[in-house]
């Protein structure tokens, strides 16, 4: 969403006159009062813009918009979908170090409508950002509003990049289809039995429009016999492929191949003690009423089964996501995940767990999350313990840590 810091100083402004008689808003010249500092009166008319009786043209551009002057001073211009803004001090405004493409698809498809739309509706202060960016929202209809976003969206020509609205919340076991920009921390702690606390630190980053690279390393902490021991664990590396995205249908779907290295230590518990190759498929779903679904299925295959038997997989999430006003505010996504694993050996039967959970946004940007739960067993009970899980999330393309409160 950094993409809209800057941008949307004119990004409803500019681009609605831009729009006007691309998408359909309006066959008159449009006339928006824009509720800034400035408070400056804008007008598309016979190729020029025209700011407090100001009139530039700019024959060289190809856009309907052209170049605005506040007392004299640039203040924004734009053309083909590259904003470009130049707001000095002597406007209200600090001018900010840099200004979005909105003809990169990497920056732009991640991004959710209603992201566009809260930034729009409160201002750039509403998600963490800027006041350079003020509120539209009683300026602006409702419809105004999704033509500009619609309008924005067709600078992006490459449809191979999915979009945001397929990116469903990150359940704490069952892996999204989506790939991303994401640093996770994920903790289980036993809630009976033997204690013990285990720490995965994932990473994650997108290359291209459909592939995403992951690191993951655990580290786990145990009683043992009344000694705690600890250490790092098998840790992997894996590739993620997207192969179909859809936002009409709201389907997504990828492939995932994992090499997981023996490092851990074996006698303590802490790894396999053979190398291990993962390949699952995950499969994403938008349901009516911001419901979704989520599906993982897939095989654990070490290279040499006899201290660590093959075993399969399948994961599964329901969930629902809600947000107060309107739906632009702090979402929250309740969910339920049932998991089910099962060593290919002879005998051996189906593990079932239930993970009852809860995620919520904690930033006003909303890239920073957490999300906890409670693993339950259903079956096997006996040796295997009920857990406390929870996880940090950072999306770490959306900002550092310290933006966007």
């Amino acid at each position: 969403m950094r993409n809209l810091v800057a941008a949307i100083v004119g990004l409803t402004g500019l681009s609605l006159g831009a729009c006007a008689q691309e998408a359909g808003v309006s066959n008159d010249p449009p006339v928006l009062t824009i509720a800034s500092p400035a408070r400056a009166q804008m007008l598309d008319h016979a190729g020029a813009v025209a700011v407090k009786g100001r009139v530039t043209p700019n024959e060289a551009s190809s856009s309907p918009i052209k170049s605005v002057l506040v007392n004299d001073v640039p203040a924004v211009v734009a053309a083909d979908g590259t904003f470009v803004a130049v707001i000095e001090s002597t406007a209200g405004f600090t001018k900010p170090p840099s200004f979005p493409d909105f003809t990169q698809c990497d920056q732009t498809t991640p991004e959710l409508n209603t992201d566009w739309k809260a930034v729009i509706v409160h201002g750039g202060r509403f998600r963490g950002f800027s006041q350079i960016m003020p509120a539209f929202g009683e300026a602006l209809t409702n419809d105004q509003m999704n033509k500009v976003i619609e309008y924005l969206r067709g600078f992006c020509s490459n449809k191979s990049w999915p979009r945001g609205e397929l990116n469903l919340p990150r359940a704490l076991i069952t892996d999204k289809a989506f790939p991303e920009n994401e640093a996770v921390i994920t903790t289980a702690v036993n809630a009976r039995g033997a204690p013990g606390v285990s720490t995965t630190a994932v990473y994650e980053q997108r290359f291209g429009a459909k592939n995403e690279v992951e690191v993951s390393v655990p580290f786990t902490f145990q009683d043992q016999s009344h000694t705690w021991y600890g250490g790092i664990g098998d840790s992997s590396i894996g590739i993620k492929r997207e192969l179909l995205a859809s936002l009409r249908t709201g389907s997504i779907f990828s492939l995932v191949g994992e090499v997981a290295l023996p490092i851990g230590n074996k006698a303590r518990g802490f790894g396999t003690g053979v190398t291990t190759f993962e390949t699952f498929a995950a499969y994403g779903q938008l349901l009516p009423a911001n419901f979704f679904l989520q599906l993982q299925g897939g095989a654990d295959l070490p290279t040499h089964t006899e201290p660590t038997p093959r075993s399969i997989f399948w994961n599964s999430v329901v969930g629902k996501r809600f947000a107060p006003n309107n739906g632009l505010g702090r979402l929250w996504s309740p969910m339920i995940e049932f998991l089910a694993s099962r060593d290919l050996a002879t005998g051996a039967s189906t593990d079932w767990d239930v993970l009852p959970q809860f995620e919520v946004t904690l930033s006003r940007r909303q890239h920073i999350r957490a999300d906890v739960g409670v693993r339950i067993p259903v079956t096997n009970t006996r040796d295997r313990q009920t857990q406390v899980l929870f996880y940090i999330l950072w999306d770490w393309a959306d900002g550092n840590l310290k933006q966007g409160w």
